[in-house]
């Protein structure tokens, strides 16, 4: 059965430093439930290890959970990963770990990293700077998360910060990405009209918050089929793989 899915994917916990330490994993879940989401994705910087928790607070809620994680490649550009399955989501952590510069958090200055359970208590914290880029370059990136199951697409094209077009200049042919993400929807035709690659692209649109405030309202939507979290999730990934 195919059904209208209203959704945000791009959001990150508490275990991103810029993100609020309100932003638990049962916190974001019961913001959803009460904007009206049905599809939530948490996609912190560089790690993936608040979505286990994540998911067992989507549960509660009847949020379907999509894991994620906002890359940074070394190019300092923003990149959205998404998966259709927790286990694919954490061996791409663990090899994102290997690829990580390490350089120790100030937590005085950029805010906590902290990792919880699926009852929000913190059970470790993330010592090393996660925003910072990776060894992982734009060329290789969508390759190196296909080869993980998942799908990627470069992050609010719209912003200057970390954005793909602020920092090459325009939007590249390659790599090959399937859509984008823009966090202003009112500036879809000024860039579709000004970068050629983008004329006849999907777009997803999608909070990028840091703070429970800023979760997307039940605005946008995608036609999906499936019964279960698992067959509608795996029908998301696919329909971003395939548009």
């Amino acid at each position: 059965m195919i059904k209208e899915y209203y959704y945000d994917l791009h959001i990150h916990s508490c275990l991103s430093p810029c993100g609020d330490d309100d932003m638990t994993p049962n916190n974001i879940a019961g913001m959803g439930k009460i904007t009206g989401l049905d599809i939530m994705a948490l996609t912190d910087h560089n790690s993936c290890k608040n979505c286990p928790a994540f998911f067992e607070a989507a549960q509660k809620y009847g949020i379907i959970p999509v894991p994620g994680m906002e890359l940074t490649t070394a190019e300092d550009i923003h990149i959205v990963c998404l998966f259709d399955c927790l286990e694919a989501a954490m061996k791409f952590d663990e090899d994102v770990d290997r690829r990580r510069v390490l350089i120790k958090n100030r937590t005085d200055i950029f805010g906590n990293q902290f990792i919880m359970n699926g009852n929000d208590e913190i059970t470790g914290e993330d010592e090393n700077m996660l925003p910072n880029a990776t060894s992982i370059s734009l060329d290789e990136v969508v390759t190196f998360v296909e080869e993980h199951g998942g799908v990627c697409y470069p992050a609010h094209i719209d912003r200057e910060a970390n954005g793909i077009i602020a920092t090459l200049g325009t939007f590249p042919d390659f790599p090959e990405f399937r859509c984008a993400e823009l966090h202003d929807r009112a500036k879809q035709s000024e860039y579709r009209d000004k970068y050629p690659r983008l004329k006849n692209m999907p777009l997803i649109f999608s909070s990028d918050a840091h703070y429970l405030e800023h979760i997307g309202e039940r605005e946008n939507s995608m036609m999906l089929s499936g019964e279960t979290p698992d067959e509608i999730r795996k029908a998301l990934i696919e329909k971003i793989r395939n548009p």
